[in-house]
């Protein structure tokens, strides 16, 4: 492969190490992973997706009390995915089984859309700003950008597209994070009706480059240096690695969770909208194999239907109904601090792409 130019990213973040730690919301991106992350010298974000707007603060707070002055805040932007009553209405009646499988006899969840309490963390963080705000599921609104630009935060978008990353360059955000088809977790592309392009990172990466001149981050199935070395000579100026540091000791993910990934019974993953409606990789477990060809596009909508299943696997220790975010890298985990599994994971050059 040919060495792209990277380009140097913006202060504060052209001081951290190349491999950062992506934003997991639901559990494993807590204080104390962004602080390990950052003592170690590598930039981490605490995840705002699912918390209200006061969460969110005393989590920053508890980051800002341990000393940690690089880190960030992502967010998920408002996309909702609608969805019909009807198409709604059958796809809770396919998880009857499901339910009474968990012993899960709970009403029936009316159909719910929401914006993740949006405004109220956009006015937070423009009260208490934090070095960096990062967003996926969407493009923000201009005045949102021009809000947390003015009050000092380095933006940084999720693409998975040359077409997102020319929007979000047009639109000014600073930083482009290009995530891959192989990533674990929700993929951020934003529309409804895509699913992420299925090519190699280091593609992705190129195909962006050519089309944007600000610095970009690459993720999805991030696993050794090695994948590092090609990311960042196709372009990229760091990346970043979600599944790879979930079972480190600081990471919130649940232990079903953590054991699911080093257990052999699964043998693959799959993009599935089983879970929240959109696209997220996970490990294939009975969930998706019952559910994944029923679900329909519909975000948040069948995020809050099946959240009490999901709560009531983990109740009833069952990771069969539980979503195992994963990438397609995951047998690659282990269990380590996070400061060593991402030593492990730096270019034998330790340096930054800029």
């Amino acid at each position: 492969m040919s060495h792209a130019p990277s380009r140097r990213l913006p202060a504060p973040l052209d001081r951290s190490r190349p491999v950062w730690v992506a934003p997991m919301a639901g559990g494993p991106s807590t204080p104390r992973l962004v602080v390990a992350a950052a003592r170690a010298g590598h930039f981490a974000q605490l995840a705002a997706g699912y918390k209200s707007a006061e969460a969110m603060t005393r989590e920053v707070r508890e980051v800002r009390d341990a000393g940690t002055e690089l880190f960030g805040v992502n967010l998920f932007v408002p996309n909702v995915h609608p969805i019909t009553a009807a198409a709604y209405e059958g796809y809770a009646r396919s998880l009857q089984p499901t339910a009474e499988r968990l012993h899960q006899d709970a009403e029936p969840v009316a159909l719910r859309e929401d914006d993740d309490a949006w405004d109220a963390k956009i006015a937070a963080l423009v009260a208490e700003p934090v070095p960096v705000v990062s967003f996926t599921f969407g493009l923000p609104s201009a005045d949102v950008l021009d809000a947390l630009h003015r009050a000092g935060s380095v933006l940084v978008q999720t693409v998975t597209s040359p077409q997102e990353a020319r929007r979000a360059e047009a639109a000014g955000v600073d930083v482009l994070v290009v995530q891959g088809f192989a990533a674990g977790g929700h993929s951020g592309v934003w529309d409804a009706d895509h699913w992420p392009a299925d090519i190699p990172l280091s593609q992705l990466v190129e195909e962006v480059a050519g089309g944007v001149s600000v610095p970009l981050v690459a993720a999805g199935g991030i696993a050794s240096p090695g994948d590092v070395e090609a990311a960042m000579a196709a372009g990229a100026s760091a990346v970043a690695v979600g599944t790879a540091v979930l079972r480190a000791p600081e990471s919130g993910a649940s232990d079903l969770h953590k054991d699911a990934l080093a257990d052999p019974q699964y043998t693959s993953t799959a993009l599935t909208r089983a879970f929240t409606g959109r696209p997220a990789r996970a490990l294939v477990n009975r969930f998706v194999l019952d559910h994944d060809e029923a679900a329909p596009s519909g975000y948040p909508a069948l995020h809050h239907l099946t959240r009490p299943l999901r709560a009531a696997a983990v109740a009833a220790n069952d990771p069969s109904a539980l979503n195992l975010w994963a990438g397609q890298q995951w047998r690659g985990t282990r269990e380590a601090p996070v400061a060593e599994i991402l030593e492990g994971l730096m270019p034998a050059s330790g340096t930054m792409g800029s």
